[in-house]
């Protein structure tokens, strides 16, 4: 055991996470050269596509460590001789931090990597708060430094003002040359301690992470605290009470690499011919059936979903594929939860809560590509909470859930902490940003020369739909941006309802507050009328607050020309058939159903 070392990289969004390991998987000839390519662990499409990691990905390395010789001083005892290093890459978006959450859970080391041109940023400072609440050691590293516009001096200071750490503490590296790369190896078996545990202890192993194939069912990637797993043993997980025959154990290369055994300290994988999804849960433990441990590994906090929004199927015959998808999805992704619930426009379909924007379009994106399932998503929001006159306190998900005006006391709705770090030449279009989204400063304090530090508390459905966006091109892509939820505050909230031809359109209700309601009552009414196609009838869209129509729109109705074949005459002949052709009109209006398109929903959320 004193030869294992399980240590993940944490850092910002492009900070060089994923090209860093690349070449410590090189220096150790973990992926022979033929096979290597950039980012050779981020290996979904839609990562590639991206260039951003969305799943954290664990790969173990043999290491040869033959006495310190680095320009660094050594820190740590450690004995020459051949070293496992499992290394765990990890996402650096702020909507995939429980993936980042997870994967600590497994260390007991982390490579903090800062990017030498651009310093410390929002998440890197979350991420770090993390490790160091799990006690990991922590090894910092500034990254890029081979490019001309690179200040390793001054990322070093702002990297001892936030660790405390001594200046030949920190590692300089570049990602794309292999410069420090060696320095980085030995600092890991040096400084990152050994797992500690008891190999002749029951069983108690870390279920981090699951994937689904179709061949072996359902697998799970574990860290082995206490004790060790052989093949064929008979094992139980601790939560779900379920047993199961270890058919498979193994270690995780760049592809899986069965063993006898997985011994203590070790990262693994099982298989055991588990079909059903729902009986593995990331942060369950596994230990032996005959000699059980005596508690479970305290896991993770369970996840709280930021944003909801509706998945329905296109076709409503495809709802039963679409929930087998949703938890094979949900295997892989433990920061998805679902529900199933019914909309009158769409039908039947699931509520489902995502960690933020960015998370809501990767799983729309991967139920495409995956499971070749076409959906519609509705507006997303956020849970409010109601209480009544008898002071009675619900939780709804979803506007058609609010109960009736009359009966409301008040609503309160979710208050984020926000941390945002820019430099000081865009404060100004920063802070009108986050007051016109109603946000409250908290404080701002100056890093180093000209970055500064801003803490606001903002409504969580404010920033719900476009404000990172408005935030990166008000900064030209400086700002960083990290939240967490702070607390629930009082709020004057007002359901805003969509009425085509005086029915309600379930899908396209929304809550918001009262300042913002009219404004964009009107806009909602403007963009439906370009979208939805006309019909042969005059359709009303109209936008209201309970029983008052705030905003109406027009759409008119397409008409064949009747008095086409009356040419001369008295007047009357030509009444006569325009009476005609109104009294069928009104005749379809009542029978007839308009069709809202796709489209129309998406535009809701564009709507700027």
């Amino acid at each position: 055991m004193k030869n294992i070392r399980n240590f993940c990289i944490i850092a910002h969004i492009d900070h060089g996470k994923s090209t860093l390991a690349d070449r410590l998987l090189e220096y150790t000839k973990t992926v022979a050269e033929r096979d290597m390519q950039a980012q050779i662990l981020d290996n979904m499409d839609l990562e590639r596509e991206r260039g951003i990691t969305i799943k954290s990905h664990a790969i173990q390395m043999d290491y040869n460590y033959t006495g310190h010789h680095g320009e660094v001083p050594q820190l740590g005892e450690a004995e020459p001789g051949k070293y496992t290093l499992n290394l765990i890459d990890t996402p650096g978006h702020v909507d995939f931090s429980y993936e980042v959450s997870r994967s600590i859970a497994a260390c007991e080391g982390a490579l903090l990597i800062v990017d030498g041109t651009q310093g410390i940023q929002a998440q890197t400072i979350s991420n770090l708060y993390m490790a160091i609440d799990h006690n990991l050691e922590i090894i910092p590293v500034i990254n890029k430094c081979d490019l001309d516009s690179a200040m390793p001096e001054l990322v070093e200071d702002e990297i001892i003002d936030l660790l405390g750490c001594k200046r030949e503490e920190i590692l300089r590296a570049s990602g794309k040359t292999g410069l420090g790369v060696p320095d980085i190896l030995e600092a890991i078996v040096e400084r990152v301690p050994a797992p500690k545990g008891d190999p002749s202890a029951p069983l108690q192993a870390l279920i981090f992470d699951s994937v689904f194939n179709s061949y072996k069912g359902v697998i799970g990637y574990f860290k082995i605290v206490n004790g060790t797993l052989k093949k064929g043993d008979k094992v139980k997980f601790v939560n779900t009470g379920s047993e199961y025959d270890a058919d498979e154990v193994g270690i995780l290369r760049m592809d899986m690499e069965p063993r006898s055994e997985v011994a203590c300290g070790d990262v693994g994988y099982i298989c055991s011919g588990i079909k059903t999804s729902t009986e593995v849960k990331v942060g369950d433990t596994i230990t032996h059936q005959d000699r059980p441990c005596e508690k479970a590994i305290a896991g993770f906090e369970e996840v709280k979903p930021m944003v909801f929004a509706g998945v329905y199927p296109i076709d409503p015959e495809d709802y039963e594929d679409l929930r087998a998808s949703l938890e094979k999805l949900q295997l892989n992704d433990a920061s998805l939860s679902f529900m199933p619930e019914s909309s009158l426009a769409l039908g039947f379909g699931f509520r489902c809560g995502f960690l933020g924007l960015l998370h809501m379009e990767i799983i729309q994106e991967r139920l495409g590509r995956e499971f070749n399932m076409d959906v519609i998503t509705t507006v997303p929001n956020v849970s409010y909470k109601i209480f009544d006159k008898h002071g009675k306190e619900t939780e709804i998900h979803n506007p058609s859930g609010m109960p009736d005006i009359m009966t409301i006391e008040h609503i309160e709705e979710p208050f984020i902490r926000a941390t945002i770090i820019t430099q000081t030449d865009y404060i100004g279009g920063i802070m009108k940003l986050c007051l016109d989204k109603r946000g409250v400063l908290v404080e701002q304090k100056y890093i180093s020369g000209n970055r500064v530090e801003i803490y606001f508390d903002l409504p969580l459905g404010e920033i719900v739909i476009d404000f990172y966006d408005k935030l990166k091109s008000i900064s030209k892509g400086y700002a960083s941006f990290d939240y967490y939820i702070h607390d629930f505050r009082p709020s004057k909230l007002v359901k805003l309802d969509i009425l085509l031809n005086g029915e309600q359109v379930d899908a396209l209700s929304t809550l918001t507050h009262v300042d913002n309601a009219e404004r964009f009552g009107r806009r909602m009414c403007e963009k439906l009328k370009e979208l939805i196609p006309r019909q042969q009838f005059d359709v009303a869209v109209q936008a209201a607050i309970g029983a008052k129509i705030i905003a109406r729109e027009t759409i008119k109705q397409v008409r064949k020309d009747v008095t086409a074949k009356c040419y001369g005459g008295d007047v009357s002949r030509k009444r006569k058939l325009l009476e005609a052709q109104k009294r069928g009109k009104k005749r379809m209006k009542q029978i007839g159903k308009v069709e809202v398109p796709q489209t129309a929903f998406l535009a809701v959320l564009k709507l700027d």
